[in-house]
């Protein structure tokens, strides 16, 4: 997938790891960036035109895709992170709300766009996950829990339209200094580290990015034995 001239939907793109992601996008040569949130601002970004979309919203992600039917890379970055002790009663209510966003909120975009895609001719998809999908600790349990089922929808996903010309791209990545994670005492990387390395993986044809040392590790000891996910992780 080659950034230059192509067109590109960005969901979460008003601050963090989205904004840095449109940023890039434009200094690499997109012809065209939407970027979605729900209460559109002007990012007084030339080549840059807010959407307004709410990925838990049928209505809202309809419209977009209506609005924006000359996508050919859809990047679905909105999320939402709730750090809560699984045992905790509420703890339900949370993994709901995050799964609205971070699953079903993924799943209701690509539904709406992949076709649109597939009428201009191929591109690609670009899923952000999270080193959370193999791993988790008690507070992340359902955090990570909406992370892995992710990881598990974006590889079916890329089985399913790889013959459609489309590429999809999974990013994996640890916490990056960022809004989301602001109040969580744990190193972190610059989201426009993260973003070159990941567009770069992008325009290589790459199908999954580590994106900082962590995610790395984690990957590498996924078949140790012990298996990394055994061991505990602390906040």
């Amino acid at each position: 997938m080659k950034i230059k001239d192509s067109v590109v939907f960005v969901t979460g793109a008003n601050r963090g790891f989205g904004l840095a992601l449109v940023r890039e996008l434009i200094a690499r040569g997109a012809r065209k960036v939407y970027a979605g949130m729900r209460k559109p601002v002007d990012l007084d970004i030339p080549g840059v035109v807010a959407v307004k979309i709410d990925v838990t919203n049928p209505d809202e992600v309809s419209k977009a895709a209506l609005a924006c039917a000359d996508t050919t890379l859809l990047i679905n970055n909105a999320g939402i992170a709730r750090l809560i002790d699984y045992s905790e009663p509420a703890s339900i209510d949370f993994a709901r709300e995050m799964f609205e966003t971070n699953y079903y909120g993924m799943i209701r975009v690509t539904q709406a766009f992949t076709p649109l895609l597939t009428k201009n001719g191929g591109g690609a998809i670009l899923n952000v996950l999270s080193v959370a999908s193999w791993i988790s600790n008690a507070a992340l349990a359902p955090y990570a829990a909406t992370k892995s089922a992710a990881w598990s929808y974006t590889n079916a996903l890329r089985s399913s339209v790889r013959e459609s010309a489309i590429q999809v791209l999974g990013l994996h990545v640890g916490f990056m200094d960022t809004d989301l994670v602001r109040d969580i005492d744990l190193p972190k990387t610059d989201p426009k580290i993260v973003v070159a390395k990941t567009l770069d993986a992008l325009e290589a044809g790459k199908e999954e990015v580590l994106g900082d040392e962590l995610t790395q590790h984690v990957k590498q000891g996924l078949s140790a034995d012990p298996a990394v996910y055994l061991a505990p992780i602390r906040r």
